[in-house]
């Protein structure tokens, strides 16, 4: 898989602030990226994982933690599929 990378300047400072490594800031930096295009509903579940560097599994954890649904079914979509399953 190609990967591409993008250059992100910020002030020397920041990792001493956030008490974080290089990486860690990398890191979070990615998660937290693939948390909003996914809400967003710019990415799917898997894509958004895929972007955060982390398993699928790792990656619903932390959106129950941030607390976004892993779904974005609405109620009616719910209610028609189990419509579907009655008939």
């Amino acid at each position: 898989m190609k990967h591409h990378s993008i250059s992100l300047d910020f002030p020397a400072d920041i990792l001493l602030a956030l008490n974080e490594s290089e990486q860690d800031f990398k890191n979070r930096i990615k998660l937290t990226l693939a948390i909003q295009l996914y809400k967003l509903e710019k990415l799917t579940l898997g894509k958004a994982a895929q972007l955060s560097g982390i398993s699928r599994m790792e990656f619903e954890n932390e959106l129950v933690k941030n607390g976004i649904p892993i779904s974005n079914l609405s109620e009616k979509d719910i209610l028609s599929d189990l419509n579907k399953l009655d008939s």
